[in-house]
């Protein structure tokens, strides 16, 4: 671990580690996913609108990646939780529903759920 990271890391708060400790579970996961499946592997994402909820991994890989740059670099989601600020641009602002938010994540974490873990 270089000086930055250590300094960077004793400045955390715990609770930040729960992050990083389910991201890394995450990103484990889906190592584990692309390592055994083929890229046009068929998939299922129930929470994508019509017609897309049927796709492939390759679909997925790359609506991650997009996320990924999205929220990582840009640091959406702090932002929301600071400001409130939603959307790439201010003609997309619309505020946070919080209830709305609560059951996209209720159904998203069933779906997670429900779904077989890949062992190595």
């Amino acid at each position: 671990m270089s000086p930055f990271s250590v300094r960077a890391a004793s400045s955390c708060p715990p609770e930040s580690w729960v992050i990083v400790g389910f991201y890394r579970r995450t990103w484990e996961h889906s190592d584990a996913t692309i390592d055994a499946l083929p890229l046009d592997a068929s998939g299922h994402v129930p929470w994508w609108p019509e017609p897309r909820p049927n796709t492939n991994l390759f679909a997925v890989m790359v609506h991650v990646l997009g996320e990924s740059i999205r929220h990582a670099g840009h640091a959406d989601v702090l932002r929301e939780g600071l400001d409130g600020r939603t959307g790439v641009r201010a003609e997309n602002e619309r505020p946070i529903d919080e209830e709305a938010r609560a059951a996209y994540r209720a159904k998203i974490e069933r779906a997670a759920r429900s779904a077989a873990p890949i062992t190595a």
